[in-house]
């Protein structure tokens, strides 16, 4: 039991990402649809380009939203409304038109013209609420049904032109007593009648709703059907709008079909094969390319919780509205891996994050497209993130890039411009601005994965850093030797395309642990007097080389990043204090090597190679006397070929010829800082 356990401890490492592989790939799966997809791509107005394509089971052929539209209009139009009829209207207007007419009349007509007055406005009062009277206007058409109800029963049906308003009484009396030339007469009868006429006719708008939505519901989403083995295209044929509609219709109704156990168990498989295959490329690459990032795995998590977080996020906008799916700012994550790792895995960890969204994404060829066209200018464009204008202008780039793409895949499909979805233009627009947020992000996720930024190297790079304050003020010949390798390094990263914000944050701390004891150090001895005089020599190397670790401890105790750390624990590699071991060796023959070297490891990287040399350079130079350029140039060949052939510089991928181009620049450097000028023959 025991051997297995510390079988397990010594793979601990290995099994955490196997977890972490296991539970992302799950957690992706699970945000992914769990029906089958359907295998072809098609586009209005383009040709046929898979196989003659047969119906492969019976279905029906959906409408598409143009045709379910204009039916709704129809109906809107023409489903029946329904007024609510007050029977006692009626009566009360004919009982108050007999008594006012009385009122308004008297004796003053001959008995014939009252007659026939009278009976003129009683008949227009039976033809009015006839049909009916409505108690406002309505913008409805004069062909539309109107059922009139009393006691909850339909009294009758008629159109609604038939109605009368209480806006055309005016005409409609005038009409009526065209025929009477007493015009103070007839004055009066219109007088009267404005002030008895009352509507008898309220619209039921909660009926009519009703109706009309039962009517809209009721609408089939289907017109006919296509029996099974019905050929539905052929190879190369145009697909015009009757096909596209049964394709999609085919496609919907294969992707909507009820899933028994054992399809639905094969999906997930398969699912779950093809997003595993994905990640394991990922991890590949990193094992093979980014060793160190493989073997940190905090730098794993950090991977893979951010492809895991852009996949929801689409996710969460697909199932609330994917017409929004342009919205989500996916080149955050090659920004991020960019800011944190390098161009080179940023971009191919946002192209796989794109290929797994294409399985869940409309138009999937196109988002696909976008998307990586997309990541590749962000990488191209986005250079020292620490600058802001540079992300705005990066951030700029890519939407302008977004919007060019998309216009040219619109016109591609519907072979014109007059359609052209303007808002999808500024949902690239959301998406720009919501790139922006890459910075507080990153701030986010290095406080907590503990990671750095060139945004905090910025901020490390500070010489007024409390750090480094302390470091001027108790070892200021070690703070005047940090800024000279800074330069020198930071040159030298710039040749050979190394980060050289990084590089000189790492030369700026590197030497922090001479603080301890800095009158140790030649650099700070401006007394004359050398301590290490009354030590011997294996106490004398033992604090020279213990500078690594307690700059190491210093670093810690101020929370420096691991990667300036790294500058610390690597700057002298495995090297020896040659100058103590071989005052030992002149007394004691018997010396081992070891106790007189540094504790390693050696440099790593390209970055932690470069402070090796430009700092053991940089310390040799003082002890030049009368340089000239042949001295300079020997003096850096025998210091970095002496590196190189203890192998210093084995674990660091760096090469023969970038190594060359940093003694160039070492040279030059020198050079300048010696006054030196080009030597020429007698």
């Amino acid at each position: 039991m025991s051997k297995l356990l510390n079988k397990w401890y010594k793979n601990h490492s290995l099994v955490y990402k196997i977890l972490l592989f296991a539970v992302t790939t799950s957690f992706i799966v699970y945000l992914f649809p769990k029906t089958g997809k359907f295998r072809y791509s098609f586009e209005k107005g383009k040709p046929w380009q898979s196989e003659n394509l047969y119906a492969p089971f019976d279905f029906a052929i959906k409408k598409n939203q143009d045709e379910i539209d204009a039916e709704t209009k129809a109906l809107k139009d023409n489903t029946p409304i329904y007024f609510n009829i007050d029977p006692t209207v009626e009566e009360k207007v004919i009982s108050d038109y007999v008594e006012r007419f009385k009122l308004v009349f008297g004796d003053s007509l001959s008995s014939l013209s009252r007659t026939k007055f009278f009976n003129i406005g009683q008949d227009l009062i039976e033809e009015l609420y006839e049909t009916g009277v409505v108690d406002s206007k309505y913008n409805y058409s004069p062909n539309r049904t109107v059922n009139i109800i009393e006691s909850n029963t339909i009294k009758k049906e008629v159109e609604f032109g038939l109605l009368f308003e209480k806006s055309e009484l005016k005409s409609k009396l005038n009409s009526a007593y065209e025929a009477i030339e007493d015009g103070q007469s007839k004055n009066r009868l219109i007088a009267l009648f404005f002030d008895i006429i009352e509507s008898n006719l309220t619209l039921n708008s909660e009926l009519s709703e009703s109706a009309l939505k039962e009517a809209v519901d009721n609408i089939s989403l289907t017109r006919g059907s296509i029996e099974k083995e019905t050929l539905i295209v052929s190879k190369g044929q145009v697909v015009e709008q009757e096909q596209y509609n049964i394709l999609n219709s085919l496609k919907s109704e294969y992707e909507s079909q009820v899933w028994n156990s054992q399809n639905y168990n094969l999906v997930v498989l398969s699912y779950t094969l093809l997003v595993a295959l994905a990640l394991l490329m990922l991890l590949l690459f990193l094992q093979k390319y980014r060793r160190e990032v493989f073997e940190n795995n905090t730098k794993v998590t950090f991977i893979f919780f951010n492809i895991a977080l852009i996949i929801l996020l689409t996710t969460i906008v697909i199932n609330y509205n994917s017409q929004y799916i342009y919205v989500v700012p996916l080149c955050v994550l090659p920004l991020v891996l960019k800011a944190f790792f390098d161009a080179r895995l940023g971009l191919f960890a946002h192209v796989l994050t794109v290929l797994l969204l294409g399985f869940i994404v409309p138009n999937s060829n196109e988002y696909i497209f976008l998307q990586i066209i997309a990541g590749i200018v962000t990488i191209l464009t986005v250079s020292e993130l620490y600058k802001r204008a540079n992300l705005f202008i990066s951030v700029g780039q890519i939407t302008f890039i977004y919007i060019i793409a998309y216009f040219a895949f619109f016109v591609i499909h519907e072979g014109q411009i007059n359609n052209l979805k303007w808002e999808t233009f500024g949902l690239f627009i959301l998406c720009g601005l919501a790139t922006l947020f890459v910075q507080p992000l990153i701030y986010i996720y290095e406080k907590l994965f503990g990671l750095v930024s060139d945004v905090s190297l910025l901020e490390l790079s500070d010489t007024n850093t409390k750090l480094l304050k302390e470091l001027s003020n108790k070892a200021p010949g070690t703070f005047h030797h940090s800024l000279n390798v800074a330069n020198l390094a930071e040159a030298s990263a710039n040749e050979i395309g190394a980060n050289a914000m990084l590089v000189r944050v790492g030369a700026l701390y590197h030497d922090i642990g001479k603080m301890k004891n800095p009158t140790y150090f030649t650099e700070n001895q401006s007394t004359g007097i050398n301590p290490h005089e009354e030590l011997s020599s294996r106490e004398s190397a033992k604090i020279i080389i213990d500078h690594v670790i307690n700059g190491i401890e210093i670093a810690k105790r101020n929370n420096l990043p691991d990667r300036v750390i790294d500058f610390i624990r690597t700057h002298h590699g495995t090297s020896a204090v040659y100058y103590f071991y071989r005052t030992e060796k002149a007394k004691n023959d018997d010396v081992d090597i070891k106790d007189f070297s540094y504790p390693g490891p050696k440099p790593f990287s390209k970055e932690t190679a470069i402070l090796m040399m430009c700092d053991s350079v940089e310390a040799a130079s003082k002890s030049l006397k009368e340089p000239t350029s042949s001295k300079l140039n020997d003096f850096v060949e025998n210091i970095v070929n002496k590196q190189l052939e203890t192998g210093q510089f084995l674990n660091a991928n760096i090469t023969f010829k970038e190594i060359q181009s940093i003694k160039k620049v070492l040279k030059l450097k020198l050079a300048n800082i010696y006054h030196l000028r080009i030597e020429y023959p007698e």
